[in-house]
């Protein structure tokens, strides 16, 4: 599968004046870096102990890092298959370029299409992603089907194509999407700019992550970041310090303007994909599965219902968390992806 002849020029191993990464902590192996057109690409991988049966391909979203997925690698690992886990555009060693459509679902999506062609060509893998990865995973798989073995999204139920943009702003006026209101704060590109300095990414990260006055007042709820309440907001116990040491590091290598950069392309979003949308949308064919975080307060059930019609084979769970389903109930959340992965044999 070389379907990607045109990025063949421009994609190489990263050379070595590249910035090192940091030391690849467990359960990955090793790290790795590619270039594809003009940006890099850093990924982490993991490794069974004999020869991989496949391969599976993480995303995580924001604002997290690969390390995200500390608790589902081993099993993956255990049951036979490589983890291939990139940082996203925009974050820690991968580029974070200036132009805003590099963020584009379909430009990311023909960027992780390359990347797979250079690690693993003519295997088809298994997709999955959380947060704004789980959104990617619905579109990557939109755009290459025939890449993916099966896919699954922790969070973020499949949002068909629309016909007529609306402003999410609109969208709220109007008293919809109201658990959304947040991102109208991150899409402002003044954010950026608080969000510079170790202080003010430690804080952030503390308060993206359930972090909370003495009072339990949090720093994060749908309505957004509350900057104000930072510098009194407590440790978040879903990283512990080392983690949020490595968190804050990786950061600090792009600032906040490139993780932010997600939430700006809806509209082009949108124009790349309307033609789709006028043609009836897509009918997704391989194996998924979603799973529900009942107490996610933004990704909330609701917007489940329905999703069913669009796929030919979907498996659906759910766990009584809030977001960070993969950090805040692991044991759950495994159970969940080794019942599916068996039905894939």
């Amino acid at each position: 599968m070389k379907l990607f002849q045109t990025l063949a020029l421009s994609v190489a191993l990263a050379t070595a004046t590249a910035s090192p990464p940091p030391p690849v902590r467990a359960p990955f192996n090793t790290s790795h870096s590619v270039v594809i057109g003009e940006n890099t690409w850093h990924y982490l991988r993991a490794r069974p102990t004999n020869e991989p049966k496949g391969t599976v391909l993480l995303l995580h979203g924001f604002p997290a890092l690969p390390y995200l997925w500390k608790y589902q690698v081993p099993i993956f690992t255990s049951l036979g298959y490589q983890v291939i886990a990139p940082e996203m555009l925009g974050y820690g060693q991968t580029s974070s370029p200036s132009e805003l459509d590099e963020w584009s679902f379909k430009k990311l999506s023909v960027s992780l299409a390359a990347l797979l062609d250079q690690i693993v060509p003519d295997e088809q893998v298994i997709l999955g992603g959380h947060d704004w990865g789980a959104a990617l995973v619905w579109r990557f798989a939109m755009w290459y089907p025939q890449l993916f073995k099966a896919i699954f999204s922790l969070t973020f139920a499949y949002p068909p194509p629309p016909t007529e943009y609306v402003d999410l702003a609109d969208q709220i006026a109007a008293g919809n999407a109201s658990t959304f209101k947040y991102q109208l704060e991150l899409r402002d590109q003044s954010l950026d700019r608080k969000i510079q300095n170790e202080t003010e990414i430690r804080e952030f990260l503390t308060a993206a992550y359930g972090g909370a006055t003495p009072d339990g007042t949090l720093g994060f709820t749908p309505d957004g970041f509350d900057l104000d309440i930072f510098p009194s907001l407590q440790p978040a116990k879903l990283l512990n310090g080392e983690e949020l040491d490595l968190y804050v590091a990786e950061f600090l290598l792009h600032s906040f303007r490139g993780p932010l950069n997600w939430y700006r392309t809806a509209k082009i979003n949108f124009e790349d994909e309307l033609p789709i949308a006028q043609a009836g949308g897509v009918r997704f064919a391989m194996p998924t599965l979603f799973v529900q975080a009942l107490k996610d307060a933004v990704l909330i059930p609701e917007l489940a219902v329905g999703q069913g019609q669009y796929f030919d084979n979907l498996t659906s769970a759910e766990v009584d968390t809030g977001h960070w389903m993969p950090l805040d109930d692991p044991d759950k959340v495994n159970k969940i992806l080794q019942s599916w992965l068996a039905t894939l044999d």
